[in-house]
């Protein structure tokens, strides 16, 4: 039985204030897979949806933003030791994403659940997706720890590591990142499922302290200040999750204390809920297999790049460091696409989806274009905050150039993505990213490095191509409307 709006629980689950959606009411059943007229319902107002969508979005920008800020600096600090350094970090990624495949993609529907648990009003559902969703987050993470630590050396040789000092390094790096895997993947589990009730400034607080911390230790044990011993390498890995274990404890005292909506209650167990995983298997499989797709995409173009030699991948991952931030803005948006259409179909209200899918990709597409502006014209001295090397600054400009001119693509992309996420619609996401990133992106790649003979160059264009053809295909998906036939009990 579901608790009542007069619950004290509930009380304590206002904290972020109520949505556009919640002076709705809701919707019957036969309406989702009904066409919508596109007109907004009485007495909801597109002010009110922006600020739904912003209210969510800024937290996720500012977090997401931090981190991979801190990633940055991680890189520049790494720099500092030279190219080789840059290299070794740069090939431990595509592995380290690998094994974070499963439970990442249980993630997703985990999300997905407790969207459409909150829209529909049933908290007690949604606490038991966050305990399933636990469950097996520390079974997979802890596996592919295991199996990560054993391999290192394996999967960084296999990246394509050109020396022993690179292969060594980056070894050292991937075994210590492994260490403190189940402390990270539990975090991400729990941070997932407070998006979807729609809170992310608590997220955006304990990820906050992780992050400065991680670059205090940072500074402390790469160079060996303050008395501690010089560990470069092995001392940023060991930084990053020292500061990972720090939001581990942060996010557990959240969902221990219930105020926001979800509450960890130990002695209820974590005994499978079979209804439960069936649902998250549901989303998730086919987000696992567009993540596996993805990475061994990936792990392809990666490998034709590192090919080039270790100044061109040095070049490379600056790049990529700085296009994964890029990519902050569209995937903070997404998160309140996600969160929020989720919401509104557990309402049954696919007018308010589409509105907020709508209004959600507007605000992403200002903030696209103020981006593209500076990533085009200040590229050169971006890259120079990573490396003085002029061969690298050059380069690293032309290749960001690009990355401008796919901004605001890649924005609605982004954003659509994490509405037909919302919606538990991953099959066709799973498909796109098999066409895009598993066969376009690699194949242009080795075509036009091995063939044509154009470098790094041909391989960002490549890149280029990969994300033009997926905005296409995403948005095709999304006005098809398939999406807001997906339905879980």
């Amino acid at each position: 039985m579901e608790a009542k709006k007069t619950d004290p629980f509930l009380e304590q689950t206002s904290t972020q204030g109520n949505l556009a959606l919640d002076v709705v009411e809701a919707g019957e059943k036969e309406m989702v897979s009904k066409r919508v007229s596109g007109k907004l319902p009485s007495g909801v107002t597109s002010k009110m949806l922006y600020s739904d969508v912003i209210r969510i979005a800024w937290p996720s920008l500012i977090e997401l933003t931090l981190t991979q800020l801190t990633a940055m600096v991680d890189l520049m600090m790494v720099g500092q030791l030279g190219p080789w350094a840059i290299t070794a970090v740069g090939l431990t990624i595509q592995p380290k994403f690998l094994l974070m495949i499963m439970f990442m993609a249980m993630n997703v529907g985990a999300t997905a659940l407790v969207a459409r648990y909150r829209g529909a009003g049933k908290p007690k559902s949604a606490n038991e997706i966050l305990r399933q969703a636990l469950f097996l987050t520390f079974v997979l993470s802890a596996a592919a720890s295991v199996l990560g630590y054993i391999f290192s050396e394996n999967f960084i040789r296999f990246m394509g590591a050109a020396d022993l000092e690179t292969l060594q390094g980056g070894t050292a790096y991937l075994q210590i990142q492994m260490i403190g895997f189940v402390g990270m993947a539990l975090t991400t589990t729990i941070t997932a499922t407070l998006r979807g009730v729609g809170n992310t400034r608590v997220a955006m607080m304990y990820n906050l302290v992780s992050n400065i911390v991680n670059v205090i230790l940072n500074y402390v044990l790469i160079y060996g200040h303050f008395g501690f011993p010089r560990l470069e390498l092995v001392g940023a890995s060991l930084a990053t999750i020292i500061g990972q274990g720090v939001a581990l404890i942060l996010a557990l005292r959240v969902v221990l204390g219930g105020r926001y909506y979800l509450k960890l209650k130990w002695r209820k167990g974590f005994r499978p809920q079979w209804h439960h995983l069936r649902n998250i298997f549901d989303i998730g499989i086919p987000a696992a297999a567009e993540q596996l797709v993805m990475r061994i995409g990936s792990i392809i173009f990666v490998r034709t790049v590192a090919s080039l030699g270790t100044v061109a991948y040095a070049t490379h991952q600056i790049g990529m460091n700085i296009h994964a931030l890029s990519f902050m803005t569209g995937q903070a948006f997404a998160v309140s696409a996600t969160s929020l259409v989720g919401q509104s179909l557990g309402k049954r209200r696919p007018d308010m989806a589409e509105s907020y899918s709508n209004h959600t990709r507007r605000l992403g597409m200002v903030v696209a274009f103020g981006l593209a502006f500076i990533i085009f014209f200040f590229g050169r001295q971006i890259v120079g905050l990573y490396s003085d090397d002029p061969q690298i600054m050059d380069e690293g400009a032309r290749i960001l150039k690009l990355m401008a001119l796919i901004q605001p693509f890649q924005s609605s992309q982004f954003i659509l993505t994490g509405a037909l996420r919302g919606a538990g619609d991953t099959r066709a996401t799973a498909v796109i990213i098999f066409i895009t990133v598993f066969l376009v992106r690699p194949s242009l790649a080795m075509l036009h490095v091995n063939k044509f003979g154009w470098g790094l160059i041909g391989a960002w264009i490549a890149l280029v191509a990969d994300q033009l053809l997926r905005t296409l295909l995403v948005v095709l998906r999304y006005y098809s409307g398939k999406w807001k036939e997906k339905r879980f009990e």
